[in-house]
């Protein structure tokens, strides 16, 4: 009897492959049973056909279910008691009232951490928070932000007790009240910021912003070579360690040299206390840099405004 004419229920003859096996004489136009061509398959030496390689349910698979995501909350920003926005941001420079309505169109500008994408929005440029492409905008016209070479001699306050001269005595005339950034000693010249702004000030001097500080400094020299690996691995002062993120040789001279150090810290005389540690007491010492604000050639003793593109990368340095 054949195999094809048996019973369905009649089992399977031992060995038997599904098509008849190799060689076999199964009937004619017979749909072979074994797996069909490019599924998997593969015959096994006995003639038997194995399975497709890949297992698991015939059952539907069911949906992943995504996690719960909790809707950002939508604020109204507009005030209608304000001015508009794209008014504001071409007073700040951001660009003319053409280019800043593109910009909120493109959804590119948010206010108090909004995406605001209507043209007839209206802000209260003194209490929100304007931002395009990530950037803060200043829009308190009242505000002011002053870079001052100050000179080797000049205290850093606004009122010194003793009679020394003061930064009083270069912007002591001015309507506002202006907070210094930090503070450099006496014997040390160079780049303090002047501002109104004491939220961007506080965060600016405040080490766990990490704003960085550049500083040039002459000192005895030569050189040993380890210095720069010990400044970086830190070293300890009677108030705690403390590290540079950058040191640097500019220059040798006989009996001296001029280095670069680039630090977050703020603590008082750190850059000479550090430089004495290591053997190098300080003979002259510049700021030339705080954050991205450089010194550049701004001549001792004279202030220069900042302009847009430099308080806007303040506020980003500093957080805001």
């Amino acid at each position: 009897m054949s195999e094809y004419s048996r019973s369905p229920r009649q089992p399977r003859r031992k060995g038997s492959g599904a098509s008849g096996g190799a060689g076999g004489t199964g009937r004619s136009g017979a749909t072979p049973r074994g797996p069909k061509a490019g599924t998997g398959g593969r015959a096994g030496k006995s003639g038997k056909s194995a399975g497709p390689r890949f297992a698991g349910t015939t059952r539907a698979s069911q949906p992943t279910k995504l996690p719960d995501r909790k809707a950002v909350p939508q604020i109204d920003v507009h005030d209608p008691e304000g001015v508009r926005l794209q008014k504001l941001m071409a007073a700040g420079g951001v660009g003319s009232r053409r280019v800043c309505e593109n910009l909120i169109e493109h959804g590119r500008v948010e206010v108090d951490g909004q995406v605001v994408t209507e043209l007839g929005v209206r802000i209260n440029p003194r209490t929100q928070v304007v931002h395009v492409d990530g950037v803060r905008v200043n829009l308190d016209e009242e505000r002011v932000y002053l870079a001052f070479n100050k000179p080797k001699g000049v205290v850093t306050t606004m009122h010194d007790e003793l009679g020394r001269i003061s930064l009083a005595d270069y912007v002591g005339n001015r309507e506002e009240r202006l907070f210094h950034v930090g503070r450099l000693d006496a014997d040390t010249e160079g780049l303090l910021l002047l501002t109104n702004d004491g939220d961007l000030a506080h965060r600016l001097q405040h080490p766990a912003y990490g704003v960085l500080k550049t500083y040039v400094a002459t000192i005895r020299g030569p050189v040993q070579r380890d210095v720069g690996k010990r400044l970086r691995d830190g070293v300890e002062l009677e108030d705690g360690p403390v590290s540079v993120d950058s040191f640097r040789i500019v220059d040798h001279q006989p009996g001296k040299a001029m280095v670069e150090v680039v630090l977050h810290e703020g603590r008082k005389h750190v850059v000479r206390r550090m430089l004495e540690a290591v053997g190098h007491p300080v003979l002259e010492l510049v700021r030339t840099e705080v954050g991205p604000i450089r010194l550049a050639d701004l001549k001792s003793g004279r202030t220069r405004r900042l302009n847009k593109a430099e308080i806007g990368a303040l506020y980003k340095a500093a957080g805001l």
